[in-house]
């Protein structure tokens, strides 16, 4: 598994995890799930910054990945251009 697909994939987890601590935020602020999550001592306001957390880690994997890696632009000057 290479560099790029490491990082695609942390971003990827952590986007879907950060919906899901959403959700069960959302499920504690209805008061469908607050005993749930109550007993194990998951407040509201953990899962929002959970959720938070997931999303920056998801927006610096992506922009990570999106950027070309100092080798790979190297690699890209040194080639001569076709006349």
């Amino acid at each position: 598994m290479g560099h790029l697909a490491r990082l695609q994939l942390a971003g990827r987890v952590t986007y879907y995890l950060g919906w899901i601590s959403l959700f069960c935020g959302g499920l504690v602020h209805f008061n469908i799930a607050r005993s749930t999550f109550a007993a194990i001592s998951l407040t509201q306001r953990n899962l929002f910054e959970g959720a938070v957390v997931c999303f920056v880690i998801c927006i610096a994997s992506e922009l990570r990945a999106a950027t070309p890696a100092v080798s790979e632009v190297k690699d890209v000057v040194k080639k001569p251009l076709a006349a």
